[in-house]
């Protein structure tokens, strides 16, 4: 991290100590590692960094020595220890990415490169630019795996010195950790790694918790390491009189998971009893539910709590069984069970089967299988244009657990939790996802909302007849899923907006004698399409039919000066002094309904909303409305507010404006003779007619209520009404209601 470097110091006259532990350490899984080249790369790295020390006062070269450490935790291979040690040169050094590779090599050089693009993406919380960020490491990650895994190396090694950092650039990192560079070491199924990354962001993110977490756990100690030792103890013994040779540890949970825990089941401290787990480790698969068959045998298992990731292993290729049970003292204990090459999988994930030869790139794994998630990734980030949808899905997998599911044909596939049938659809095929009708699981029906379960055999059934309905996104969860929804949507709603666009503009166009297809024709759309952003003409066309541009802009910019004055109503000088030019937009669609002018203009096709009924002098605003022109709603109305903002249009009242409007008033009044003939004469004086009238008795504490659908002229007449009407003795309260729903929204 470029931050902690700062000022000069002199560097170490020789060696650290901790370079001879890692060379042990990468010897001790690889004896045939070149001691010199990790030496040379160090000696190497402390020369370009010399002069530039830490926020903690040390040696700058003690990060990149600390991450080398780290990957050979993770037994990479040289050029990935190589590259820890010379990670930060080239973005933080006068050192060149050339003389980097004349010294170690073109695959060193490589990863250096892919480490110092990835260094400088920093997970802001400006949202578009932390998910094209996000993409790019995507996308290193698919060139070479272990540039993030060298990079998780690094963020492990800040985080465990970032207590030398102001507290606001801790959370900032902190909180990234959790959000990012936790959930991929989960993902890459390197546990031990997450954990600690969880527990680091965790003491920065709320140190009051973290401080009280580990002074109750540290204040049970001795009596844990106790229980544990016994524990241990009973687990050996029973395994080896059932005749399991195996290896059993015990390790307590890490403080983000107990934290995690207590706010999911809202439970305090004293009241977590599973706080540590045991591990046993065999030989051979058959001893695994050997040993899952003695522990059981031994302590009460809890229903619910056993999973077999071995018959159904994560994407990751993660291998364990996994069971609680009520151990000694009565209390909560979780078990894994898994052999020496899962426990191998399960400590280094991905890095345990990515292996490399000098000068080549990865081999081709085992299985393929292994890189499911990366697969998708890789496709999601090919298919995503908006980079904050790739952001959200990507951190939705992240963070979800798997279901696994078999196909007719007994293939097993993976999906988060919460994904239905339609996320099953697109994952078999997008065009069996777009004609979806139904699905059988497990031989039954179920309706496309159904969310799959472990276990379940899915069969999609397929129609030519069926799309996609506005609502699947709504019961999706898989990125696949949404994107090739959100494609269809889009695609089908460009095509019903073009062919809107060529309505609107020929019957625009008609009077003119002149139609789309013949400005189309002659190439007059063209010199519009700046003028408007759009990429081509359908673009064009499809905007007017959409709402965004209006027909009266889009003429005005390809026809000719004397048909835009024909078309204005005008008599161009060019046309002969017997001929009349055709009648002006306004006096050839004007009507008594058109009461408001749309976007500068009076002649676009207008209904008002039957839900808020607005009347002239009330503020109000316009909404598209494919195929039957403006919907005028009150400024205010809800309906209003939940439309799409890129389809609402300005709209104002005429200024001579004074057409009666229907609206609807609801009267709660006492019950007693009278009351409706005067409510009836207050109308009538206010000058307002009365459409319908309707009275009933609420049946409490005698009172009634009354319902007038009148046609008042504007606002101002209707609010002297309903005073008039609320002035009268016996009157409660005089509401003003939508004419479609009947809800209240004003009051008097």
């Amino acid at each position: 991290m470029a931050e902690l470097a700062a000022a000069t110091i002199e560097p170490q006259a020789g060696p650290p100590p901790e370079l001879d532990t890692l060379i042990r350490h990468v010897q001790a899984y690889n004896p045939q590692a070149d001691a010199a080249l990790v030496r040379r790369a160090y000696e190497y790295s402390a020369r370009m960094h010399r002069g530039q020390k830490r926020r903690s006062g040390e040696p700058y070269v003690t990060h990149p020595l600390n991450v080398a450490l780290i990957i050979a935790e993770l037994r990479l291979d040289m050029p990935s220890i190589v590259t820890g040690l010379l990670h930060d040169v080239v973005e933080d050094t006068g050192a060149s990415l050339d003389e980097v590779q004349s010294l170690f090599g073109g695959e060193v050089a490589r990863l250096v490169d892919g480490m110092t693009k990835v260094s400088k993406i920093t997970f802001s919380s400006r949202e578009e630019k932390q998910a094209e960020n996000f993409r790019k490491m995507v996308i290193a990650m698919a060139h070479d795996i272990r540039v993030v895994l060298i990079k998780l190396a690094d963020r492990l090694h800040n985080m465990r010195t970032l207590n030398h950092l102001p507290p606001d650039r801790q959370e900032e990192i902190s909180r990234e950790t959790l959000e990012i560079y936790a959930p991929i070491a989960h993902r890459l199924g390197i546990y031990w790694l997450k954990s600690e990354l969880e527990d680091c962001a965790f003491r920065y993110l709320n140190p009051s918790a973290y401080a009280m977490l580990k002074a109750q756990v540290a204040k049970k100690r001795a009596e844990r390491e106790e229980y544990i030792r016994g524990v241990i103890d009973i687990l050996a013994r029973r395994l080896k009189d059932g005749g399991v040779n195996a290896e059993v540890t015990g390790r307590p949970k890490h403080f983000y998971s107990i934290h995690t825990k207590m706010q999911q089941e809202e439970v305090g401290f004293d009241e977590i009893y599973d706080l540590v787990a045991f591990r046993i480790i065999v030989p051979t698969l058959r001893e695994c539910y050997e040993a899952l068959g003695i522990v059981h045998a031994n302590w009460k298992p809890i229903p619910g709590r056993f999973k077999d990731y071995i018959a159904l292993p994560k994407p990751n290729m993660y291998q364990s069984l996994h069971t609680t049970v009520i151990g000694p003292r009565g209390q909560r204990m979780e078990v894994q069970i898994r052999t020496r090459e899962m426990h191998e999988v399960a400590e280094h994930g991905i890095a345990a089967h990515w292996s490399y030869k000098e000068g080549r790139g990865p081999s081709q794994m085992r299985d393929a299988e292994r890189f499911a998630w990366l697969r998708r990734l890789i496709e999601w980030q090919r298919n995503l244009n908006d980079p904050e949808e790739f952001l959200s899905t990507v951190k939705d997998d992240l963070f979800a657990e798997e279901v696994f599911v078999f196909t007719p044909r007994g293939d097993l596939l993976d999906f988060p939790q919460g994904a239905t049938v339609i996320d099953f659809a697109y994952r078999i095929h997008s065009e069996v996802g777009h004609h979806l009708a139904g699905a059988r699981v497990n031989g039954r029906m179920v309706p496309l909302r159904y969310r799959l379960k472990s276990g379940d055999t899915v069969e999609a059934i397929t129609s030519e007849r069926q799309s996609p309905g506005k609502d699947w996104a709504n019961h999706v969860v898989t990125a696949r899923a949404k994107s090739r929804i959100r494609q269809w949507l889009r695609q089908q709603q460009a095509e019903r907006s073009l062919e809107l666009g060529v309505s609107l503009l020929d019957r625009e166009l008609e009077p003119l004698g002149l139609s789309v297809a013949q400005l189309r024709a002659k190439g007059r759309f063209e010199s519009a399409l700046k003028e408007f952003s759009q990429r081509d003409v359908d673009g064009l066309l499809a905007a007017v039919g959409y709402g965004l541009v209006t027909p009266a802009q889009a003429l005005a910019k390809v026809l000719t000066p004397d048909e835009l004055k024909l078309y204005r109503g005008e008599k161009p000088a060019a046309l002969a002094a017997d001929r009349e030019p055709p009648k002006s937009r306004e006096a050839r669609r004007q009507s008594p309904g058109n009461a408001v002018i749309v976007s500068g203009v009076g002649d676009m096709l207008v209904r008002f909303a039957r839900c808020c009924s607005p009347l002239p002098g009330e503020a109000i605003t316009g909404f598209i409305t494919r195929g039957r022109g403006v919907t005028v709603h009150l400024a205010g109305c809800p309906h209003a507010l939940a439309t799409d903002p890129q389809r609402r249009v300005p709209v104002v009242w005429k200024a001579d404006e004074a057409t009666p409007r229907p609206i609807r008033l609801e009267v709660l009044c006492v019950d007693q003779p009278g009351l409706l003939a005067a409510m009836s004469k207050a109308i009538a004086s206010a000058g307002v007619n009365i459409s319908t009238a309707e009275v009933k008795t609420t049946g409490v504490d005698g009172r009634a209520l009354s319902f007038f659908e009148l046609r008042v002229t504007n606002a101002a007449q209707l609010n002297n009404l309903m005073h008039s009407i609320a002035a009268i003795d016996g009157v409660m309260r005089v509401s003003r209601m939508g004419l479609r729903n009947g809800a209240a929204r004003h009051r008097l």
